[in-house]
């Protein structure tokens, strides 16, 4: 054998252990990708899973109800604020944007007779308890023509808001809230709201730690 001829063969027998010693590595790693094709959906799904299902432990603000009577659409909704405190609010959005609606402070059968009062309340028998006052989202204004004592709040949607004390534990209870509202302007009044129940489901305070 020449000298050529034994480099050459050389180089062969080099190349043939490069490819034997090559094969496990690559079939190692097309094994490790087909099996992270396989699992990698489920994981995500598992996740996925996990993050819904602690949605409701976290979260700031639920809608408990919402209902529409006289042109008035009513939304109820329970909210924890920054400082932990539990609000349970009532948003009363007119239809119409022109609808107004009194004050939560007139007298129950209005002034004269004209108006209703716009009101959250709570049955007495609420596992839920009240620990401030009833706040509104707007201040009403001083009408233009008697009696001037028929506060009313501008045109539009109103928001009114109760501090409240959720009952303990980690279960939805029932429950209901209770609405009174009137929507006017200039051409008239839609017939009044008063005292309609609107039921509901409220959660224990672990719900939310």
């Amino acid at each position: 054998m020449t000298h050529l001829h034994w480099r050459a063969a050389q180089c062969l027998a080099k190349k043939q252990t490069y490819q034997t010693l090559s094969k496990p590595r690559h079939s190692y790693f097309s094994h490790m990708k087909h099996i992270y094709q396989i699992f990698s959906p489920l994981i995500l799904i598992l996740l996925l899973g996990t993050s819904c299902q602690s949605t409701p432990h976290t979260a700031q603000k639920i809608e408990l109800a919402n209902v529409l009577e006289n042109k008035v659409q009513v939304s109820i909704t329970l909210e924890k604020d920054q400082s932990g405190q539990f609000i349970l609010s009532a948003t009363f959005t007119p239809q119409d944007p022109n609808l107004h609606f009194y004050s939560k402070d007139i007298p129950i059968t209005g002034i004269n007779g004209i108006g209703r009062p716009t009101l959250l309340e709570l049955p007495k028998d609420s596992p839920m308890q009240i620990i401030g006052d009833l706040k509104e989202s707007v201040s009403p204004q001083i009408p233009n023509t008697p009696p001037l004592e028929l506060l009313t709040y501008p045109a539009g949607a109103i928001t009114l808001s109760l501090p409240i004390l959720l009952p303990g534990g980690n279960n939805w209870i029932e429950d209901e809230v209770i609405v009174s509202y009137m929507a006017c302007d200039e051409n008239g009044c839609r017939p009044p709201v008063q005292k309609k129940s609107i039921a509901i489901n409220i959660p224990g305070n672990e719900l939310f730690q």
